[in-house]
């Protein structure tokens, strides 16, 4: 570790801060309803769009219609694109003459972008085409996300409510989202991507000399309108096969600084909007507080375990400054990789500048460990800050049982329902997780397709299933995922991890929303202090942790152990 790139993290961070705070308030009055500066230019076409699908925006929705709208609207856009890339072949905008997708392979990544988890077992640029790229995964890219921010607000509208039948309107919702938040931010960063050198043209390929003198294609596309949404979106999806590492996607360390503050500018903003929404700013930097002494604590050990390097490796004079440059790209270094494996990890986004399954096991068990404790660090667009409210109902619950009071959260009483439904959102991950995996560790179906024997074959399984049930997307290399095992199974692990959290979520939101708003009194337990913030990193590691430490033992940490005793895998 240096003190540059510790500078250089330190930098990154404080300008996603620096961004997520008026970027808030702004979101804040978008879904309040308030006029804001953008209100002139896509107010008109909004209430177009309200016209044409038949929408009353005034009109509220329960919890229920609400969740109905959503699953309803989300199914669509699974067959809508399962049917695009099966039919792929004879549509338009396919110069290189790519066949329609595989069924188990058109369901998989059908299912990956639908539920924001964007796992890709294919090589993008020789898949798909032109037009699936666009028409199909960019705008599924703004379709989930702007799924993750409505549910996101309508939680946050229950705790605001008093006696409340309604949460919102779910088109409503996310059709803002996407005019008001993604669109603008993506078409600004996008353009500031191809003034960094990433293509943006319907020519699918160029011919290019080599230094020796060679001829060589290299694949080409829209690719700066798919890279700025998939980061913006933390949809995490990558153009390319090897997504950030490629110099197309990821260029220069300047468009990798871009893209890691692409990527939290949203989510962090979510929840200092949550904070206006509310009307306690108080409790989203409580949120903040507990987010980002979780997230440093794992770039810290990330970039340590990095910079220490692989034993056998410094002792035979290899890599004697130590320092494990495997999988990573020199433009961007120890530093800046470890930061964006650790970020993209701590969000739901997916996208890798290098390859996870390359690092250290200790540095990479660190993002594995992240995206098992829910991805609330900030987490997904919307589905970060909807966790992290799952968690602090199951912070204040664990608090009253320890002072003998009824638990409240935002003047909300917190009873036998909202905890129930809190402990079945929490069971779904590991459910997921572990259940797949282990079925995936004895089965020869699944056994085929590993890369490496051992413990670290373990961490590709117990990843992959990690990636998916946490909608995250972004894999540790070495798995061959291309097969109908992995494909289906990795769909409906993405299909648990998405929408059998949201449905315990929203019930959540519709037990809070009827509820009277009480005043807090002088035995409330504070949640903008010290002690909650405490008390929320205590429940992150015990639940998201401890349920994944006896597999991490036989996986990762394992590995570690043999790794300092001299042998890799």
């Amino acid at each position: 570790m240096t003190a540059q790139g510790w500078l250089q993290i330190a930098i990154i961070l404080a300008l996603v801060l620096a961004a997520a705070v008026p970027l808030g308030a702004y979101m804040a009055r978008v879904y309040a309803g308030e006029r804001t500066l953008l209100s002139s230019l896509f107010g008109p076409f909004e209430r177009a769009l309200y016209r044409l699908a038949g929408v009353d925006p005034a009109g509220e929705q329960s919890a229920l219609g609400y969740t109905l709208a959503m699953l309803a609207f989300n199914a669509a856009g699974v067959v809508l694109l399962y049917g695009l890339l099966r039919l792929q072949g004879v549509l338009p905008l396919n110069p290189l003459g790519f066949a329609g997708v595989a069924p188990d392979l058109a369901f998989n990544t059908a299912v990956s972008f639908v539920t924001n988890t964007n796992w890709q077992a294919y090589g993008g640029e020789t898949t798909m085409s032109l037009f699936s790229q666009m028409a199909g995964l960019t705008v599924q890219n703004f379709l989930s996300a702007a799924t993750g921010l409505a549910l996101a607000v309508a939680l946050v509208r229950a705790f605001a409510r008093s006696n409340a039948a309604g949460v919102g309107n779910f088109f409503v919702d996310m059709t803002r989202s996407v005019l008001y938040v993604l669109l603008p931010l993506a078409l600004v960063t996008a353009l500031v991507q191809v003034g960094l050198g990433v293509p943006q043209t319907l020519e699918a390929s160029t011919a290019a000399t080599t230094l020796e003198g060679a001829r060589q294609t290299l694949a080409m596309g829209p690719v700066a309108s798919q890279i700025a949404i998939k980061q913006l979106g933390t949809n995490g999806g990558g153009f390319f096969n090897v997504n950030a590492a490629h110099p197309f996607e990821n260029p220069s360390p300047l468009s990798n600084a871009l893209e890691i503050w692409q990527m939290l500018v949203v989510s962090a903003a979510l929840v200092f909007a949550f904070g206006r929404l509310i009307g306690d700013r108080r409790q989203a930097r409580a949120l903040m507080a507990a987010i980002g002494l979780i997230l440093v604590s794992g770039i810290a050990i990330t970039y340590w375990a990095e910079a220490a390097g692989t034993p056998a490796l410094v002792a035979a004079g290899v890599d004697p400054a130590g320092g494990n440059m495997e999988g990573k790209e020199v433009r961007f270094g120890l530093a800046a990789s470890t930061l964006f494996a650790t970020v993209t990890t701590g969000l739901s986004d997916g996208g890798v500048n290098a390859m996870h399954g390359s690092f250290t096991p200790l540095g990479g068990m660190v993002p594995m460990f992240l995206i098992q404790l829910g991805e609330i660090l900030p987490g997904g667009v919307g589905s970060g800050l909807y966790g992290l409210l799952v968690m602090a109902v199951l912070a204040v619950f664990v608090a009253g049982l320890m002072v003998g009071r009824t638990p409240e959260y935002l003047g909300k009483k917190i009873e036998a329902k909202e905890v129930k439904m809190a402990m079945l959102a929490i069971l779904i991950l590991p459910a997921a997780i572990l259940g797949f995996s282990a079925l995936a560790a004895v089965l020869p179906a699944a056994l085929s397709g590993l890369g490496n024997a051992g413990p670290h074959g373990l961490s590709e399984i117990l990843y992959a299933y990690s990636s998916a049930a946490g909608n995250n997307g972004s894999a540790f290399g070495g798995l061959s995922a291309n097969s109908p095992w992995w494909n289906t199974t990795l769909g409906l692990a993405m299909l648990c991890g998405r929408f059998a959290y949201i449905v315990p979520m929203m019930a959540i939101a519709g037990s809070l929303a009827a509820k009277t708003r009480l005043t807090a009194s002088t035995g409330t337990f504070p949640t903008h202090g010290p002690l909650f913030v405490g008390l929320m990193v205590g429940i992150i590691l015990i639940l998201g942790g401890l349920q994944f430490f006896p597999a991490l033992a036989l996986g990762p940490i394992a590995e570690q152990v043999q790794m300092l005793a001299g042998k890799t895998f």
